[in-house]
């Protein structure tokens, strides 16, 4: 790029953002209240001094709120920031107007970090040294051969939660490019063998990675997570190779196309419900420099006072015409311009507060994404609650969202603790949760089922820690969740004993086995199906080290739970019983002979509903087709081995298939391998879960 100055127009306001179009590059961005507005021309992400600042007249370059303009032959490639003058009136307007602030463009398609200093933007005055830039794209300059989003039905589904850095980081995962898009294509092949059917990406927006406290950052550490989102358009830096070259778009898409190719979608983790520019001593890098009285919740009275539903300082003004437009905007352009199938809306209830923080009962935004033509057959999936208490979980507004079910992971792990009176809600549970779905024309697939997520205890750390340890996070362990549900089956932490070893690995199985045996959809986290521990660290946001990252040696030291977890994904597969799109009904079934579903105790027939002392439940599926075989589940969560009736089906015989006692490869046996058990009854093993399949 050359050192000269390029003309320029008046532009046009729509598209918002920098678009490349044949004569030039058109740049437009809304700020109601701004009276001044400069366009900050760099050669890259790194340089010192723009090449070129562009003034921007409000008799030309103003229309109604937006500013822009049209810069002649500019190319691809120009990194670019925006500064803004206007009233500074934080308490009376809620406006932070600093005509030396420079700010990034909310609407950018890439945005470097390289030089960001968080300290720096929190100041007023200068920081072009230390600021974030944004660069002009070419996003229509891509071979997608031919690649569309997926369309996996969701009782299909198997999602697997992931982190994009964590991955591939630690030396173990031997890809080219650790901690990278790239990355995580390499182990394309592991996905595909595990059997899993989507990835979900822990945020992949481009993030601020200081956004953490002040003795967190003290100790070296970051924000690892991601969930402290600035530019929604752009994927992040960090897990790009090469960012200073602005290949942010390629790198994303060669992942989704790689992906695609291989069967597996791609779903986002995104955070709409707040941004990383905090509270009121917070840095100034998009929406607070434009217009912060718009994009957040604040006091009535006292405008500098943000409203904090997300406990991150700050909460996104959803449901404001324009904030709602451009959240759509954003979700739109993620699945027409880089073909993702599916989004995971952290805290989504705080997108149900209107103004002064009421909830609605009709969101507009929630509605307006659920609407959306173009996300007419994108999966949403909403953590169905904030951090102000609202709970949603059963009652989300809309219809299409599915909901992460807190309740289903609540009870799942009280019963695999040894908790009395908990065989009801499992069997509610297990069943699709109809007490939270049906009552609203939903359907099983409304729940994702979970046990673990990146919030928590790993599966390894719940079956080895009574306590989190969160130690090294620098929070005194203030931080993090106290009321995990977990038990460290006699020693807290690792331990040399082989009884205990043993109880916890089979109680790992028991979980996958639960959830993989259960109506809605299934969500495993990373790394549990290989016994990735954080030492019992249950908020790790802030790690990115070898505490998180996946330990690919564990896959060959664990390679008989990781077996069990594939046979499992594959014995769902095969069972259109468990993958129901509507509820069961307990009706007969005239071509199977049987009812869809039966319950029984340890006598068939008879659960023991009322009985609070009983942990043990069975139960009968009917195949959904004549070559589907039936499935016979008994969870035997009691401290006693107990005999249990196998129901007699005319013309068919049970054959084992699972029983998490034994050992590996005797714990899972593949239908070509399975011999017909010619007795009415079995023997189930305490705190064990077995599977019968026939034929």
């Amino acid at each position: 790029m050359s050192d000269k100055e390029y003309s320029f127009k008046p532009g046009q306001t729509y598209p918002s953002g920098a678009k490349q179009k044949k004569e030039g590059v058109n740049f437009s961005i809304f700020s109601r209240h701004a009276t001044q507005v400069e366009l900050l021309l760099f050669k890259t992400s790194q340089s010192k001094n723009p090449f070129q600042i562009i003034h921007l007249d409000e008799r030309s370059h103003k229309t109604f709120f937006s500013w822009h303009v049209f810069v002649m032959d500019l190319p691809a490639g120009t990194w670019y920031t925006w500064r803004l003058d206007g009233p500074n009136e934080p308490k009376e307007a809620g406006l932070h107007f600093d005509k030396e602030k420079q700010l990034i463009d909310p609407w950018a398609r890439i945005v470097s970090d390289i030089n960001w200093d968080r300290q720096a933007a929190c100041s007023s005055g200068d920081n072009q040294a230390t600021a974030m830039r944004c660069m002009v794209s070419n996003e229509d300059n891509y071979d997608w051969e031919n690649d569309k989003p997926l369309r996996i039905t969701s009782e299909k589904s198997i999602i697997y939660e992931m982190h994009v850095g964590g991955y591939t980081n630690h030396p173990s995962s031997k890809v080219k490019n650790p901690g990278t898009f790239s990355g995580v294509v390499e182990k394309i092949p592991y996905l595909k063998k595990l059997g899993i059917t989507h990835v979900e990406l822990l945020p992949v927006m481009a993030f601020d990675e200081q956004d953490i406290p002040q003795g967190t950052a003290d100790l070296g550490l970051k924000n690892y997570w991601g969930y402290s989102t600035h530019s929604f358009f752009s994927p992040h830096p960090g897990f790009c190779v090469t960012p200073e070259q602005g290949t942010h778009i390629e790198e994303f898409r060669d992942m989704v196309k790689a992906l695609h190719n291989a069967g597996i979608g791609i779903i986002l983790d995104v955070v709409y419900n707040h941004t990383s520019e905090a509270g009121s001593n917070g840095p100034i890098i998009n929406f607070r420099g434009i217009g912060e009285n718009i994009f957040y919740h604040h006091e009535k009275d006292d405008k500098s006072i943000l409203h904090d539903y997300t406990g991150c300082g700050n909460t996104v003004n959803a449901n404001h015409p324009l904030v709602s437009s451009f959240i759509v905007s954003s979700l739109e352009y993620w699945v027409r311009e880089m073909h993702v199938d599916g989004f995971r809306f952290d805290l989504a209830s705080a997108l149900a507060r209107g103004e002064g923080g009421v909830v609605l009962e009709d969101p507009p935004v929630l509605w307006a994404i659920e609407l959306s033509e173009q996300l007419a057959q994108t999966k949403l999936i909403a953590e169905a609650w904030d951090a102000a208490g609202l709970y949603q979980v059963g009652s989300f507004p809309g219809h299409r969202w599915a909901e992460w079910n807190g309740k289903y992971r609540d009870v799942i792990r009280e019963v695999l603790r040894g908790d009395n009176g908990k065989i009801q809600e499992l069997a509610t549970r297990i069943s699709g949760s109809s007490d939270l779905y049906q009552h609203q024309a939903g359907l099983p697939i409304n729940s994702i089922n979970f046990i673990t997520c990146h919030d928590g205890f790993t599966l390894n750390d719940l079956f080895s820690y009574n306590e989190k340890h969160n130690g090294a996070n620098g929070e005194d362990s203030r931080d993090g969740c106290n009321n995990n549900l977990s038990y460290n089956c006699g020693e807290e932490g690792e331990t040399n004993d082989p009884k205990i070893t043993k109880h916890r690995r089979k109680q790992v199985k028991n979980a996958f086995a639960i959830l993989l045996l259960s109506e809605g959809v299934p969500m495993l986290l990373a790394g549990d199906e290989i016994l990735n521990s954080q030492q019992g660290n249950n908020n790790g946001y802030c790690q990115d080290n070898e505490l998180t990252w996946i330990n690919w040696e564990m896959a060959q030291k664990n390679s008989d739970i990781l077996r069990f977890v594939q046979q499992m994904i594959a014995l769902r597969k095969r069972h259109g019983s468990i993958m129901r799109r509507r509820f069961l009904t307990g009706k007969m079934v005239e071509e199977r002979g049987i009812k869809d579903i039966n319950w029984h105790g340890a006598k068939l027939d008879k659960p023991l509903w009322n009985d609070p002392e009983t942990r043990l439940l069975a139960l009968t599926l009917a195949g959904t087709t004549v070559n589907e075989a039936d499935i016979h589940v008994v969870i035997n969560m009691s401290d006693q081995k107990t005999t249990v009736e196998l129901p007699v089906i005319k013309d068919k015989t049970w054959c084992l298939a699972v029983d998490t006692s034994e050992q590996s490869p005797a714990d899972i046996i593949s239908p070509h391998n399975q011999k017909s058990i010619n007795k009415k009854t079995y023997q189930v093993n305490k705190k064990t879960v077995v599977a019968f399949e026939n034929r």
